[in-house]
């Protein structure tokens, strides 16, 4: 039976942040087992106040098989081996990014954006987004979340529409993050085009998400390109925030239907 998937999860308040790391540490444990490729964008807003309360250990990022001990286990028991951190044959090559930079169009909605992919600091991100524009992957897929308090994101790129979908298959590793601050946050600056994960180096998929305010986030995502034309026009989008109905007021489903539409490389 295939498992089921979980959607991502984004805390846009500082309140009960040690609970929530502890269960995020609790699903990831439990989501390595049954093998889940979910892809999600952990947003973290006030991660200053996590980082006190945890030290060392950052929101999603910080993974921990944490099993429970039982009376019977081992002190000297050696802990279960991770999966080994590469890409499997599905995996576009990295070498299709050709180590430049690549110039092109994405329309959203009615806007057309400018776009720069960074195939000489990102090539295995540009080339799967490459491989996956040039097959029609992301012709007509919804933009499926857009936060609007603290954190400035329209994340696309999920052929399910809810957060859970890929393309088959992930790959790694992460690529281009911006340097942290001293608060072990960094800072993803308005423009930029980033990878989705689910939490870990090899967990990126199809999903992507474009920065339409200056927001911090971990260091954690791949940076494969950016906005260099148009971002103006995610205006009617990102103002009009998310649909009633959504769990939250800040984060959610976009109020107005967003799809993607055409994307040229050259």
């Amino acid at each position: 039976m295939a498992s089921k998937k979980k959607q991502q999860n984004l805390y846009s308040s500082t309140s009960n942040k040690l609970a929530q790391y502890e269960e995020k540490q609790r699903q990831h444990a439990i989501d390595q087992k049954r093998g889940s490729k979910d892809n999600r964008l952990a947003l973290v807003a006030g991660f200053v106040a996590l980082a006190i309360a945890v030290g060392a250990q950052f929101g999603y990022s910080a993974i921990h098989p944490d099993a429970k001990p039982t009376s019977s286990a081992s002190a000297s028991a050696s802990p279960t081996p991770e999966a080994a951190q590469t890409n499997g044959p599905l995996v576009p090559a990295a070498s299709l990014a050709e180590n430049r930079e690549w110039n092109g169009t994405m329309q959203v909605n009615k806007a057309s954006l400018g776009i720069k992919l960074f195939g000489d600091k990102a090539p295995q991100a540009t080339a799967n987004f490459i491989s996956l524009s040039k097959k029609g992957f992301y012709k007509g897929l919804s933009c499926h979340r857009l936060t609007t308090s603290g954190l400035y994101v329209l994340q696309c790129g999920d052929p399910s529409g809810d957060g859970t979908g890929g393309p088959g298959y992930s790959f790694g590793p992460i690529e281009n993050a911006p340097p942290a601050t001293a608060a072990g946050t960094a800072v993803y600056k308005r423009g930029v085009l980033a990878m989705a994960n689910s939490g870990g180096a090899y967990t990126n998929g199809s999903q992507f998400f474009i920065v339409y305010a200056d927001s911090p986030l971990l260091p954690d995502y791949t940076v494969f390109g950016e906005i260099t034309s148009g971002i103006s026009g995610l205006e009617s989008i990102t103002k009009a925030g998310v649909a009633a109905g959504s769990a939250k007021k800040t984060d959610g489903k976009p109020a107005v239907e967003t799809k993607l539409g055409n994307i040229v490389l050259n």
